[in-house]
């Protein structure tokens, strides 16, 4: 056997079971975890509508988490789906003990919530962007508001596709929260999602943010720093879903390995 060959067999396979598997995320999540042998797909998971499909996949698949779950222990889910469907997943993974990052955006604060609880029992990652570069921006942003002071507005616009079905995208919610603490704010008495009609001069304490919808944009977020004499503006883009579909494996490759008791969040694998 060549050294290779003994390498590859070394090499942990973390098992995953992908959640929405015909989905656009799900497909590209599948396609790069064939590539990858630190992965096995062990499971996939379908709404009912989808079932003959499902019969072109040579691993577990299934049209319910409690239906797979039971022939993949261990294995790690992984959720891209909607608000509702995430909830459902995180309470099917405690019942059969297997770790879930999911990266649904939308969760209003009793869903989050409700992650956080199941994040007790296994353990569970939820990150609303997926993406290296947005998680170190939440970490450099506060130190730029900083150092800016207070006499810098803030404002942000972010722009998707056309398919995306809720807004303001959950990255922004979570961009405007980290420059609102770093203020001293509380994000949800001074953020603005809309403006029209006479309203008056622009509040001190507030953060605009704008949503624009279309084509088959990935993602970009701006955030402008407006100030005396000067305007700073910090972009991050997303050329293609493949920065989320690589954020969410990284992930699942390193909580197979954690224990639960927190809810994680990109920042702690960074």
């Amino acid at each position: 056997m060549t050294a290779k060959a003994l390498n590859q067999e070394n090499i942990m396979s973390t098992q995953i079971v992908i959640n929405g598997a015909l989905g656009r995320m799900g497909t590209m999540i599948i396609g790069l975890a064939a590539k990858d042998p630190e992965l096995e797909l062990a499971g996939v998971v379908e709404r009912p509508t989808c079932k003959e499909e499902l019969g072109a996949f040579v691993c577990t698949a299934g049209t319910s988490m409690d239906e797979v779950l039971p022939q993949t222990p261990g294995a790690v889910v992984i959720d891209f789906t909607a608000p509702e469907h995430t909830v459902a997943t995180a309470q099917a993974v405690v019942n059969h003990g297997n770790p879930m990052v999911s990266g649904t955006t939308g969760l209003d604060k009793a869903q989050q919530a409700e992650l956080a609880e199941v994040a007790k029992t296994v353990p569970l990652l939820w990150a609303p962007n997926m993406s290296v570069g947005v998680n170190v921006l939440l970490k450099v942003l506060p130190e730029l508001v900083r150092q800016l002071g207070d006499k810098y507005d803030m404002e942000m616009v972010e722009l998707h596709h056309n398919k995306k079905k809720d807004a303001p995208s959950g990255t922004a919610i979570k961009l405007g929260q980290c420059l609102a603490e770093a203020r001293g704010w509380d994000y949800d008495e001074t953020v603005n999602y809309s403006r029209e009609g006479i309203i008056g001069e622009r509040p001190h304490q507030e953060i605009g943010i704008q949503t624009i919808r279309g084509g088959d944009v990935a993602g970009v977020h701006t955030m402008y720093f407006m100030g005396p004499g000067e305007r700073i503006e910090v972009t991050h883009q997303a050329h293609s879903r493949e920065v989320f579909a690589q954020g969410a494996l990284r992930a699942a490759k390193w909580l197979a390995t954690q224990q639960p008791g927190k809810l994680y969040a990109m920042a702690d694998i960074l």
